[in-house]
């Protein structure tokens, strides 16, 4: 996939809003589609395939935020960048919380906006590449898990677990550098880029929706473990590692 082929989903209630970026994503090589709000947003994604979805927190009916939490609830992996105009950073986390992928403060430069979407796309291009030692048959293993790098897929017991691609990305990173502690900036860098910017409240949303999903118990985690003043460790066999986490 190129980035001039990714296709594009806006979903956004302000009709000025929805025309100047469908026409400037558009003259960027982008196939744009946009909609007013959840209905119509339902039925382009029960027939077509997108690589990124903008969605806009303040709608009519149902907001972005439920939209969000509903379509991860469904196992929709989607890439999504939320658009709010609260100023609020805790407004922003709880956009992450609910699982999006990144978000952008109205009112936004287009060309910030087209950054983002890069990025996002591009990410979706780099999951499959390894960036560090794999398990035989580009896999890695750990407790009931299998991530498997090539196919961007994690199973348990042989079930597919939804992932978003920021979500991927992110235990890529973490499981390709087992036991090894590794600082926000350096994971942030490792799972979406060195040009990625983020606050480092966001990459411990991130961290705790994975938790969810492949720790028995998130807040007593065998996996993914805090190591105080450093940032993260992956630790595949559960054990806690030299210099104590949590």
């Amino acid at each position: 996939m190129t980035e001039a082929l990714a296709r594009i989903l806006v979903a956004d209630d302000e009709p000025d809003l929805r025309a100047l970026l469908q026409r400037y994503l558009s003259d960027q090589g982008y196939a744009v589609r946009t909609v007013d709000g959840a209905g119509p947003l339902d039925a382009l994604l029960a027939r077509e395939r997108f690589d990124v979805l903008v969605l806009d927190v303040m709608m009519p009916g149902e907001d972005g935020l439920s939209i969000c939490r509903r379509l991860r609830a469904q196992g929709e992996t989607i890439p999504i960048l939320m658009l709010t105009a609260r100023g609020d950073p805790v407004d922003r986390i709880i956009g992450l919380e609910m699982g999006a992928d990144d978000y952008l403060p109205k009112p936004f430069n287009p060309r910030e906006l087209l950054a983002r979407v890069q990025a996002m796309v591009r990410r979706q291009r780099m999951l499959g590449a390894h960036t560090g030692p794999l398990q035989a048959g580009g896999c890695i293993r750990f407790g009931d898990f299998t991530l498997w790098v090539d196919e961007r897929r994690l199973t348990r017991d042989g079930q597919d677990v939804p992932l978003t691609s920021g979500e991927f990305a992110l235990l890529q990173a973490l499981a390709q550098q087992p036991r090894r502690p590794l600082g926000r900036d350096r994971l942030m860098a490792l799972a979406y880029g060195p040009d990625h910017e983020a606050a480092d409240r966001s990459i411990d949303v991130q961290v705790m929706r994975l938790r969810k999903l492949i720790e028995a118990d998130p807040a007593q985690p065998r996996h993914i473990r805090t190591v105080w003043g450093v940032g993260y460790v992956f630790m595949p066999d559960g054990l806690a590692p030299a210099g104590g986490s949590a």
